[in-house]
Order: C-alpha cells, then sequence, then structure tokens
C-alpha cells in the first residue's frame, strides 16, 4: 500500500513519481545547480527552489557558490564535496515531494562541514513520509521508527526500534553492543 491505494493496481509512471531516492554516489550532470536540480526541467520557477533551499536551511552553502543556480558542475561533480553533492540530491527530494524516500547509505560518505546540514535535511525529509532506510552508520537509524536486518536476502529480524534495542536476545540490540559499523564492515 502506498497510502490508501493498492501499488499492484497502480500506473508505473505515477508510482515512480511517488517515490525518490538518496544513495551514497549522487549522480550529477554537466551542467548548472538549477539543471541538476531540476533533471533539466526548465518549468520550475527559481523561487521555488531557492523557498526549498531556505527550508531545509542550505542558505548559507548555497550563498557560498560561485554563480548561486547558475554555478556550472561537471558530471562527476568536480568542485563540490560528496557532502554538497549529498545537498543537491536532498534538494531534488524536496522539489519532487514524493510520498516514500529511500535513502540508500545517504549519510555515508559525509564530510564533517556537511554532516549537520544533511541531518537537519533528513529531519524535514523524514515529516509526514514513510521513508526506508539502508544504513551501517548508527546515528542514522536513531531516528527510526523500525528495524529490519537482512541477511543472505531473508529478513531475520523484524520489529520496533525501541523494543529490539532493549531486548537483550535480539541481534539488533547485539549490533547496538558490539557497535554496528563493526560488525557489518
Amino acid at each position: 500500500m502506498l497510502g490508501e491505494h493498492d501499488v499492484r493496481d497502480a500506473k508505473i509512471h505515477d508510482l515512480r513519481g511517488k517515490i525518490a531516492m538518496v544513495t551514497q554516489d549522487v549522480r550529477l550532470f554537466h551542467g548548472t545547480v538549477r539543471d541538476n536540480l531540476t533533471f533539466f526541467d526548465r518549468s520550475v520557477p527559481d523561487e521555488k527552489l531557492l523557498e526549498i533551499i531556505s527550508d531545509l536551511g542550505l542558505g548559507t552553502w548555497f550563498t557560498s557558490l560561485s554563480n548561486g543556480l547558475d554555478t556550472e558542475l561537471r558530471a562527476d561533480g568536480g568542485g563540490l564535496s560528496a557532502g554538497e553533492a549529498q545537498l543537491l540530491a536532498f534538494t531534488r527530494v524536496f522539489l519532487a515531494d514524493p510520498s516514500v524516500v529511500i535513502l540508500d547509505e545517504a549519510s555515508s560518505r559525509l564530510d564533517r562541514s556537511t554532516e549537520q546540514l544533511i541531518e537537519r535535511a533528513v529531519d524535514k525529509l523524514v515529516e509526514g513520509r514513510t521513508v526506508i532506510v539502508i544504513a551501517h552508520h548508527l546515528p542514522t537509524i536513531e531516528r527510526c521508527d523500525e528495524i529490519m536486518i537482512i541477511e543472505e536476502g531473508r529478513i531475520v529480524e523484524h520489529g520496533d526500534r525501541r523494543k529490539l534495542a532493549g531486548d537483550s536476545s535480539t541481534r539488533f540490540h547485539k549490533l547496538l553492543q558490539t557497535g554496528l559499523e563493526e560488525v557489518l564492515a
């Protein structure tokens, strides 16, 4: 179910429009920041982009760009840190305003200067949405309501994060005790 709609009855195009994803490796295009945020959709007004940038608390980062929305980017992301590329990816998601967001190791390559910005963006992103977080980084999953541990393609544990964390017999509790990053590395 996606909201009150059975996804089996949805058209694939409509379903894709309701889901957005942020991965650890953000794909950028040769073009401007505007082009990379809108996927070259010229119908998106600059005011909307600037509003989202402001809402996410990215104003300081944005003003550091040499030409604002017209700052040229290379396809390899040259000139941007991994964290700054992530900021672009999060802004894309807010622009799409999806019902479901998948964060696939979205915070694994962050530099210290943008980590707090990303955390604030994630806090805003999860409001009123279903968010699936795929993570090895413990702070990333602390905001999750439910935890699912998958090993070799099978669900081996699933439940309320707080209950699993408090039950010493669970895998999740053991991961927390030994250090999630150590166990999963």
